[in-house]
């Protein structure tokens, strides 16, 4: 299941508290870089957050004959995401807490 499949889940259901979207996640990305070693099938990405923050995300396949730059930088990207999802919803907590 995709972020967004599970937001229409948590939309259906009507779970209305706070809480982190897809949307979210989105909004304090403010840049992504990317590299890829040479002679590797290493990918790196770095996403910078609005707070100047920086997360990163790897892929890598084992098989060289399988690299492919974009689908490397897909998963990447994806990676670095899930680690967002993360501090998010710790600085969320953070706030309901202070309520």
């Amino acid at each position: 299941m995709n972020d967004n499949a599970i937001e229409q889940e948590i939309q259906d259901k009507g779970l209305t508290a706070p809480r982190i979207t897809p949307e979210r996640i989105e909004q304090v990305i403010v840049g992504e870089d990317y590299h890829v070693f040479p002679g590797t099938t290493l990918t790196v990405c770095c996403l910078t957050l609005a707070n100047g923050f920086t997360v990163t995300g790897e892929s890598a396949c084992a098989s060289p004959e399988n690299f492919d730059a974009e689908l490397g930088a897909k998963i990447a990207r994806d990676n670095a995401k899930q680690k967002i999802w993360q501090l998010e919803g710790y600085a969320l907590r953070n706030q309901l807490s202070a309520q």
